[in-house]
């Protein structure tokens, strides 16, 4: 079924809403102060075991000045389960201190002002900004979302988060575009998860140019024996034991045979073809 993205986005963001009762962050606080540490720790960790540390973390420093007069080894013993623990105690601290001083303690309201700030990125500004402050012009693209965006097919192969957050804007109305960030993500973390997504109970799938790809592929060659060869070329009906590699047209590397470079490359042992779907999992 051919759809252009706007319709596909509005299929999708409609059927999400549909099973997706409370769009919105995992990661527990209570303040802009909280909501800040939270989502920097977050980067290439789960919200899970954020959760699980941010409890004790602000209990001993509940705020912008009482972090900023901590060390940075003081707040790494603290956040040691985190992934990078050492960075980003540093971030943190170094965050912390500059609100106090440039911004007399209240967390800066714009994206621009927010990325000055030690450990603050693009995708961490638009978090806050959005979540906090109510940032309508934000549509953060962390892992999750980079890839529903990029498998659905609501942008076309962006290769960046910055080309997908601009793919995005360009499909999905400017008022959905924050419940549209924790919608992706949410699918993205419980359903179409970077490893073996769970197509068969994806209420999106009819509309998704992933699940549309895999059931394109070739179906399975009965009767190959393997004993003439590891694989087969179904292109030129041969075996062969050592395939070699080639990029298709979406970047995605093939096997591929080593007399014709056909990609109509099999396993003889099953007889299923070895084409591979681009997933665009970040590993």
């Amino acid at each position: 079924m051919h759809l252009g993205r706007k319709k596909r986005a509005h299929i999708v963001i409609g059927a999400l809403s549909e099973v997706i009762s409370r769009p919105e962050t995992e990661l527990r606080f209570s303040s802009e102060y909280e909501l800040i540490v939270a989502v920097i720790l977050s980067a290439q960790c789960t919200d899970a075991r954020v959760n699980l540390v941010t409890p004790d973390l602000f209990k001993v420093w509940p705020t912008f000045k009482a972090l900023a007069e901590a060390t940075p080894e003081e707040v790494a013993r603290v956040i040691a389960s985190i992934s990078y623990p050492n960075n980003k105690a540093k971030h943190l601290v170094g965050m912390a201190t500059q609100v106090m001083s440039e911004y007399k303690g209240k967390l800066p309201e714009d994206q621009a002002s927010l990325m000055k700030l030690p450990g603050v990125g693009r995708k961490t500004a638009q978090v806050v900004s959005s979540v906090a402050f109510g940032d309508r012009d934000a549509l953060p693209v962390d892992t999750h979302v980079f890839r529903v965006a990029n498998r659905i097919g609501l942008v076309d192969q962006a290769e960046t988060p910055l080309k997908v957050e601009l793919g995005l804007k360009r499909v999905i109305p400017r008022d959905d575009w924050g419940r549209a960030h924790h919608l992706l993500i949410l699918h993205g973390r419980y359903t179409c998860t970077a490893r073996s997504p769970n197509c068969s109970d994806c209420v999106v799938k009819s509309a998704c140019k992933y699940y549309e790809a895999l059931q394109g592929l070739p179906k399975p060659i009965k009767g190959l024996d393997p004993r003439k060869g590891d694989y087969y070329c179904a292109t030129r009906r041969q075996y062969f034991d050592q395939p070699i590699s080639r990029f298709d047209r979406t970047g995605t590397v093939q096997f591929a045979c080593p007399k014709c470079n056909s990609m109509n490359v099999y396993l003889s042992k099953t007889g299923l073809t070895l084409k591979i779907v681009r997933d665009y999992r970040i590993d």
